[in-house]
């Protein structure tokens, strides 16, 4: 059997998750792997037969995404070229992790694609909503990446076909400790809004992760990294707490190794509104932004020793071959 399954490339958690999908799908038939977007810091340790540059949104440099940068680097003509000229038909199955380019080819042929992704379950009915819709933010969501079949993956199971986060079988193997420092992933944040708003709290070592440098370098108590998967999931595993976005694996993996969690959802992008609200639901503190006005409750999260617990089972073999069994032509 020949299986496709498409990556969205945008950020790093769809590829941390497919670190562990893609071995259990070559047990089950002849993968091919395509990856599109431009803002990943990871690279597959796979062959991954496409590259293309499909739909990226852009990072911004104070708290949200740059919707300019975003427009100007998605050309309608280049991703309609891609959905066209993808062979989607030589396949038997199609799985698709919220990535536009396969979806759509199956989408205008009317070919099956199953969706197996962290959005879809967000965007279910059952799942936590945000007080404000953001109905463009709504709209897109919706329609990137359309599937035929949709099966999702949460922070909670909130029906029968969402289930609990795939934790990478590196972050499993761990083990936990609280060496004192705060771990940082807030890629859209460039290094100054960081160094400025995090040594307000100078008796607090941070060690921040960035998109926006690649070199190492210390400033005050705060430690500003280039992104490397080792170093920042060790970083996080031996911390007191972690600092983040909204995202869904960065969150999900934090709370795996039971870390007091903080989130900070990115502007206008309004999936990471939805995990924040599925968040807060379940105790984890959300704050709007670095700015001065949120600063007390920064302080109270550092002073907090709460945590939240979770129980996140190692279920993606069991899950993946259900479905792909159920769906085999």
């Amino acid at each position: 059997m020949k299986i496709l399954y498409g990556v969205q490339g945008t950020g790093n958690g769809h590829l941390c998750r497919a670190l562990d999908i893609i071995p259990i799908l070559q047990t089950l038939g002849e993968v091919d792997v395509l990856v599109s977007g431009i803002q990943a810091d990871i690279e597959l340790p796979f062959p991954v037969k496409y590259r293309l540059h499909g739909l990226s949104f852009i990072f911004g440099k104070s708290g949200g995404v740059d919707l300019w940068r975003t427009f100007m680097s998605s050309t309608v003509r280049r991703f309609i070229k891609e959905i066209n000229t993808l062979p989607v038909e030589k396949y038997d199955l199609i799985i698709n992790d919220f990535e536009p380019i396969s979806a759509w080819a199956c989408q205008t042929r009317d070919i099956p694609c199953i969706g197996l992704s962290h959005q879809i379950a967000a965007l279910h009915p059952t799942s936590p909503k945000p007080e404000e819709t953001d109905m463009l933010g709504k709209f897109i969501m919706k329609n990137y990446a359309p599937a035929s079949t949709s099966y999702g993956f949460h922070f909670k199971t909130y029906n029968d076909h969402i289930y609990t986060p795939v934790i990478r079988e590196s972050v499993r193997q761990l083990d936990p400790k609280d060496q004192g420092h705060y771990t940082v992933y807030l890629p859209s944040y460039d290094d100054a809004h960081l160094l400025k708003n995090l040594s307000k709290f100078p008796d607090v070592h941070w060690d921040v992760y960035s998109k926006h440098n690649k070199s190492k370098f210390t400033v005050k108590n705060v430690t500003i990294n280039p992104i490397q998967s080792d170093t920042f999931v060790n970083s996080m595993a031996n911390a007191s707490g972690v600092l983040c976005g909204a995202g869904f694996e960065t969150p999900a993996e934090a709370l795996f190794l039971q870390k007091k969690l903080l989130v900070i959802p990115m502007k206008n992008q309004y999936e990471q509104h939805l995990n924040a609200a599925a968040l807060e639901q379940m105790g984890v503190p959300v704050i709007g932004s670095l700015k001065k006005k949120f600063d007390y409750a920064i302080e109270a999260w550092l002073n907090s020793k709460n945590k939240v617990m979770v129980d996140y089972p190692n279920m993606t073999r069991e899950i993946v071959t259900n479905i792909v069994e159920k769906h085999t032509p």
